[in-house]
């Protein structure tokens, strides 16, 4: 059974390697494929739900092995361009586990999703675990943003809860595929927290620019 009402058992899936969609996070995408214009108009005309999910290197080119774990997300914003693409908003409203690929009339991928394990998905941003040394992961992130040319509002990071700032992160810093995935499927926003701030110490040390006593290595 799904963990809310409204998720629905089988999604239509969209595979893009190196994109994540986190729960309640919004993601905007440019689709201009036929099979995936397809989906779109068919999750407009039904629930409005697409599964966000990353393509393995394995499998057939044309029909690759996806990843175990991908997130449902509902359509929040549709228009369509004068060339016929459609530009669309998805926000996360909760991870799923991929169990089935059922064959569908459909010239895109159908999933069977399975949401338990991902209950808290949908109880939103977390507040600041106590202890949590919020300067120290700001000032990191400040650096990795300077490092790889990344512009922010700072201003609006002041009042933020670090898990909502991770999420945001984590979906647009330039890692690779399978630290997305890591990212994604971290169990909790304080264990996302870490491994963000792993993957960008790792960055930052590469380019010589994060010495080992760094007090921002200390987030705890």
């Amino acid at each position: 059974m799904p963990v809310h009402p409204a998720l629905p058992d089988t999604l239509p899936l969209f595979p893009i390697r190196g994109c994540i969609l986190l729960p309640g996070e919004a993601l905007p995408l440019n689709v201009f494929e036929p099979r995936y214009l397809n989906m779109v108009d068919d999750a407009m005309s039904g629930n409005g739900f697409i599964g966000m999910i990353q393509p393995r290197e394995t499998g057939p080119r044309d029909l690759p092995d996806l990843e175990r774990v991908g997130t449902a997300g509902r359509i929040a914003k549709h228009s369509e361009t004068e060339d016929g693409r459609y530009l669309i908003v998805l926000v996360g409203v909760s991870r799923f586990t991929l169990t089935a690929q059922p064959r569908m009339k459909t010239p895109y991928r159908v999933g069977r999703a399975d949401y338990a394990g991902f209950e808290h998905d949908i109880d939103g941003p977390q507040a600041d675990e106590a202890g949590v040394d919020r300067a120290g992961f700001l000032a990191l992130l400040k650096r990795f943003f300077d490092h790889a040319g990344i512009e922010a509002d700072w201003a609006s990071m002041d009042g933020a809860p670090l898990s909502a700032i991770t999420g945001k992160v984590a979906m647009a810093a330039p890692f690779d595929a399978a630290a997305k995935q890591a990212l994604l499927q971290a169990s909790r926003p304080c264990v996302r927290r870490e491994l963000l701030a792993t993957l960008m110490r790792r960055v930052l040390e590469q380019a010589g620019l994060a010495p080992p006593d760094d007090p921002s290595n200390r987030l705890h």
